[in-house]
């Protein structure tokens, strides 16, 4: 069974999610207004807006949902950084958030995060690590809320030494909470690492590669798309999970990196339909829209 998974957002359907910055809510606070009640409505609302997601995917028959890093604005900003718990409305936040678990596990939507670029867990810059590895635990903590079995990451630089920087990677991983290495994945790009680089850093530590096709095809090694598809779904040691997105100008354009609001149906390998269980989740611009696209053409050609 493939299922494919919608990123974050929605391109045409009435569901919105929230966020906030640092300079509005400290800016609250000099107006000696209440941010904790500011950011517990945004939370608040991104769970309804969650529930509203989840129903639309089971709709839809999209089969997995990545939820933005946004979700809980702000949470490990050294300005702003707070608990669930400080919340006045904290237990009605867990109740929304049990709702949003139980519904995903009632239409069988997997829930997946994706943190942003600046988690660098290889980084040499200690500060950075720390950030990074604050991140992670927050994701883990929503993770957890929610029902999310995926936290995915890039491996981060090369800083003109591509061994060192995957040595740090791996002592930085087993530092990390079970719960958030239970769900810790790394991701191949276009810029620094291929399959082929990260597959043993997966074997050694034990965590799954999510394969970007995309990527690869931007960043190729010896692997051809099927053996690498095959060997990073060999990692996996639950469902696993693919990337893929095709390029806004065509892989004749100038920049094969941008993403295109829809998938190219010759971009989708075959091979890929014979891998099961497998979650795809699509990175186009057109967001559901692509999706239905997508498999409405895969219905017609293979």
């Amino acid at each position: 069974m493939i299922r494919f998974g919608l990123c974050c957002v929605f391109h045409e359907a009435p569901i919105r999610f929230r966020t906030a910055t640092a300079k509005y809510v400290l800016k609250l606070r000099s107006l000696n207004q209440d941010p904790l009640h500011y950011l517990s409505q945004i939370i608040l609302d991104n769970l309804q807006a969650l529930e509203q997601a989840i129903s639309y995917c089971g709709e839809h028959h999209i089969g997995a949902f990545r939820i933005n890093s946004q979700f809980m604005p702000l949470y490990t900003h050294p300005e702003v950084k707070y608990q669930l718990k400080d919340f006045g409305e904290a237990e009605i936040i867990y109740q929304k958030f049990e709702r949003c678990r139980e519904l995903a596990k009632m239409l069988g939507i997997r829930l997946t995060l994706h943190p942003d670029q600046f988690v660098i867990l290889n980084s040499p810059n200690e500060r950075v690590v720390k950030a990074s590895m604050e991140e992670l635990e927050y994701h883990g903590l929503l993770a957890e809320l929610i029902g999310a079995d995926v936290i995915n990451i890039h491996a981060g630089g090369v800083y003109g030494d591509k061994s060192a920087a995957l040595d740090r990677l791996m002592q930085q991983i087993p530092k990390l909470s079970k719960r958030v290495r239970q769900r810790l994945t790394l991701e191949n790009d276009d810029k620094s690492f291929t399959p082929e680089d990260l597959l043993p850093v997966c074997r050694a530590v034990g965590i799954p590669l999510v394969y970007d096709i995309h990527h690869h095809r931007c960043l190729p090694d010896q692997f051809t798309i099927d053996e690498a598809s095959q060997l990073c779904y060999q990692t996996w040691n639950r469902e696993p999970l693919f990337h893929i997105s095709s390029p806004r100008e065509g892989w004749s354009g100038k920049k094969l990196t941008s993403h295109h609001d829809y998938i190219d149906i010759h971009d989708f390998p075959l091979f890929w339909l014979s891998l099961d269980p497998l979650t795809i989740e699509i990175e186009a611009k057109a967001k559901e829209v692509a999706i239905a696209r997508l498999m409405k053409e895969l219905n017609l050609i293979y």
